[in-house]
């Protein structure tokens, strides 16, 4: 389901992947950078309508905005990815769900 807003994007700040997601990088070359932008976006993939509106009113409110992806790299593997900007908007971090 894809989500799109309306408002500017918010910022990012410094982003950074858990060694997990580096892993995915080196052994399936995750594209961790489409996947940010699509968190940026508003596109949050994975989360339910209600799950969107709150990351919506939490761009407005200056909240931390999470979003949940399956990334594919073959077609019977099915990976989560998980991207959480900060609600300072310091810092944007892509992880897997058992590092959070």
């Amino acid at each position: 389901m894809t989500h799109t807003l309306k408002q500017r994007p918010f910022s990012l700040g410094n982003c950074n992947m858990t060694p997990g997601i580096m892993d995915l990088v080196k052994h399936f070359q995750l594209p961790t950078h489409a996947f940010i932008a699509r968190h940026q976006a508003g596109d949050w993939s994975e989360m339910s309508e209600e799950d969107a509106e709150e990351n919506r009113l939490s761009i407005k409110e200056g909240r931390r905005v999470f979003s949940a992806f399956i990334y594919k790299p073959q077609p019977d593997i099915g990976i989560n990815i998980w991207i959480i900007t900060e609600a300072d908007r310091s810092s944007t971090t892509v992880l897997l769900p058992e590092e959070y």
